[in-house]
C-alpha cells in the first residue's frame, strides 16, 4: 500500500479497495476532550506535556483504524497550537500512521508565492520529506503561480494535494460562491483542478491534485464532481458537522472510488457521545474509536456506491 513507486492516485485507491471503505478518520486532538486519564496526566503541566498526550491519543487512535480506514487527516494547527512541542508531536504522530501502513494527508491548508511554495511542498510532500505527508490541503486563491510549485513537487514525490474548492464552513459561500463571467467562483477553481488531475491521472482514473468539497452542501458536491471527473474529491463535513451518507454519495464514481469521506470528532471522541457513552466507559474510549469507525463504514457502504467495494475485485 505504501509503494513509493505508484502515484498517489493510484496507492489511495489500492488502500480504499483493501480497506473496502473510503472513510478516513480526521485527526484533531482537543485538549479538553481527551479522555480523563489523559487529560488528568495533563493537568497543571506545561505545553511539552499537553504534546505528549497528544500523541499517546492519536497513536491510540492510529492503533484501532488502521485496520479498518486507508488513511488518517491529521489538523496540523491543533498540534501547531502546542508550540514546537506541539509540532514535534505531530511528526511523530505521522511517522507512525505511516509505520502502520496508513495514508497521511496532512490537513495544513499551505500556500503562498514562489520559493515560498516551493519550500512548504518539499517539506512536507513525500516520504522522503521532514514531515513525510502522503498529501497535503493547499489553498487555491494566490493563483496558478502559487500552486504549480505544489504540483511540481507532489508528481516528482509520487504524493497528492487537495485543492481548497467549495469548503464545509457555512461562511465559505462569502467568496466562493460570488459570481464570476457567469458562474460561481468555486467552478474557476474546479476547472483548474480537473485539467491539473487530468494531465497525471493513474490507472485509477484520477490524478494526483484532486479538491476539497464540503459534505454539508452535496447540491455543489454533485455538481462538483461533474466538473472534476478526474480529481479524488476530499469530502470534510461528515458527523459533527451534520452531514450524512446520504449528503455525500454524489461524490463517488459508480466503483465508489472518486471520494474520500473525513470524520473527525464524530470518531476520535466517541467515548462522550451518548450513543456510544452508554456502551464504553472513558477506560474505553478506544473501543468506542473502532465502533464509531465501524458504524460510518457501514453507513456509507449502504448509503452510497461505497458499497460497491464490497464486490470490488
Amino acid at each position: 500500500m505504501q509503494d513509493v513507486v505508484q502515484p498517489f492516485s493510484d496507492r489511495l485507491a489500492t488502500a480504499i479497495r483493501l480497506r473496502r471503505t473510503p472513510a478516513i478518520v480526521g485527526l484533531d486532538p482537543r485538549l479538553a476532550q481527551l479522555p480523563e486519564a489523559l487529560l488528568k496526566s495533563c493537568h497543571n503541566a506545561g505545553l511539552e506535556r499537553q504534546a505528549a498526550a497528544f500523541t499517546e491519543f492519536c497513536c491510540g487512535v492510529i492503533d484501532v483504524v488502521a485496520s479498518l480506514v486507508p488513511a488518517v487527516k491529521p489538523q496540523a494547527a491543533f498540534f501547531e497550537e502546542l508550540g514546537p512541542h506541539g509540532t514535534a508531536a505531530l511528526a511523530d504522530v505521522i511517522a507512525y500512521a505511516r509505520r502502520l501502513q496508513l495514508l497521511v494527508i496532512l490537513d495544513a491548508k499551505r500556500n503562498d508565492i514562489g520559493s515560498t511554495a516551493e519550500a512548504y511542498a518539499r517539506g512536507y510532500l513525500g516520504a522522503d520529506s521532514p514531515w513525510g505527508a502522503d498529501g497535503l490541503t493547499v489553498s487555491p486563491y494566490l493563483g496558478n503561480d502559487s500552486l504549480t510549485p505544489f504540483v511540481e513537487v507532489a508528481r516528482q514525490r509520487r504524493a497528492g494535494l487537495f485543492v481548497l474548492a467549495k469548503t464545509s464552513n457555512p461562511g465559505g459561500g462569502q467568496f466562493q460562491d460570488l459570481p464570476s463571467n457567469g458562474r460561481p467562483f468555486y467552478r474557476h477553481v474546479a476547472e483548474y483542478i480537473e485539467q491539473l488531475a487530468i494531465a497525471d491521472a493513474g490507472s485509477c482514473g484520477y490524478g494526483s491534485v484532486g479538491a476539497v468539497v464540503g459534505a454539508t452542501y452535496p447540491e455543489q458536491l454533485a455538481e462538483l464532481r461533474s466538473a472534476m471527473p478526474h480529481a479524488w474529491i476530499l469530502i470534510p463535513g461528515f458527523g459533527s458537522q451534520g452531514a450524512t451518507a446520504r449528503d455525500v454519495a454524489a461524490g463517488f464514481d459508480k466503483r465508489g472510488l472518486g471520494a474520500i469521506v473525513n470524520n473527525s470528532r464524530g470518531i476520535i471522541f466517541a467515548y462522550s457521545r451518548r450513543e456510544y457513552a452508554d456502551r464504553f466507559s472513558p477506560l474505553q474510549w478506544q473501543d468506542a474509536v473502532a465502533a464509531a469507525t465501524r458504524d460510518m463504514i457501514d453507513r456509507l457502504r449502504s448509503d452510497t456506491p461505497a458499497g460497491n467495494l464490497m464486490t470490488d475485485h
